[in-house]
């Protein structure tokens, strides 16, 4: 069964870009419909969804270990 949603003109070009891209990801049509279930789904929602998408340099990844690691020493457990 369809159902009519109204949307305002930036949420629709909005939804048609993310449409587009997943188009492009998946080398086939994608509607609409498609692409609010990619938003919606938590099986597409997770962080490992994002690994390999973050390019960092290696100072960049030390500084952030680093920083990591400072802040994981002055946890406390109660």
């Amino acid at each position: 069964m369809s159902r009519t949603v109204r949307v305002d003109d930036d949420t629709y070009r909005r939804l048609a870009a993310h449409a587009g891209r997943l188009q492009k990801d998946r080398g086939e049509p994608v509607s609409i419909n498609d692409a609010i279930r990619d938003l919606t789904e938590d099986e597409y929602n997770k962080i490992s969804d994002l690994a390999g998408s973050w390019e960092i340099s290696d100072e960049e990844y030390d500084e952030i270990v680093k920083s990591l690691r400072e802040g994981w020493s002055r946890w406390k457990t109660s």
